[in-house]
């Protein structure tokens, strides 16, 4: 009689076992990159802040605004259309493609200062790729909160935005940053591909789209 050969019960258990600690290792692993990315982003909006008080504070200017950014950091001054550099504003749209807008000028002026890494040669018509990039890709930006248009009713004096965020992230970054709802508070969101309207609500935030997340103050 020729005998059976296969796998006992114990070393059934010891494979599931394997499989089971290889499964959760790759879902921690996950886990902390997606962490790692969300504090990476939200670094992201607290160093646009620093850059602004610490230029504010060495030159007693706003990067971009700044009317005198030859004498201070050899940089250009932005050429709006109505010739208001000095007045406090940082005039023209987070992601501006226009180069003599102070909103892509200020990354020229807080580059020049050294207090951002970065090419210094103004590039923003060339497809945004002059601005700086999020974690996933997309635009980072700022502009006065005076002349904003992407998200409706937003409070403080500047806004800062970053495009391209995936939904999950977007919540994550509002718990982080801000009271945890994604259509009020200092920080919203809202789809990507919209504009002018109310922040999402935080339950109306779909894990897999894509958000501009923007944050005030």
């Amino acid at each position: 009689m020729k005998k059976q050969t296969g796998f006992t019960l114990i070393e059934l258990a010891i494979v599931l076992v394997i499989i089971g600690l290889l499964l959760g290792g790759v879902l921690k692993g996950q886990e902390l990159i997606n962490s790692a990315k969300v504090k990476n982003m939200a670094s992201d909006f607290k160093n646009v802040q620093v850059f602004i008080y610490g230029y504010q504070d060495k030159y007693k200017a706003l990067p971009g605004d700044d009317a005198n950014a030859v004498a201070h950091v050899g940089g250009i001054k932005a050429s709006t259309a109505s010739e208001t550099q000095g007045n406090g504003v940082i005039e023209g749209a987070w992601n501006t493609a226009t180069d003599t807008d102070e909103s892509c000028v200020f990354w020229q002026h807080v580059r020049l200062a050294g207090l951002a890494p970065g090419s210094t040669t103004v590039s923003c018509a060339a497809g945004n790729t002059y601005q700086p990039k999020n974690a996933d890709g997309g635009t980072i930006g700022i502009q006065s909160v005076s002349g904003f248009t992407k998200i409706t009713g937003m409070p403080g004096s500047f806004v800062v935005c970053s495009d391209g965020i995936l939904g999950k992230f977007a919540k994550q970054l509002d718990t982080t940053l801000d009271d945890g709802e994604t259509s009020t508070g200092s920080v919203r969101a809202t789809p990507t591909a919209t504009t002018g309207v109310a922040a999402t609500l935080t339950s109306g935030i779909i894990d897999a789209n894509n958000y501009t997340v923007c944050m005030t103050f």
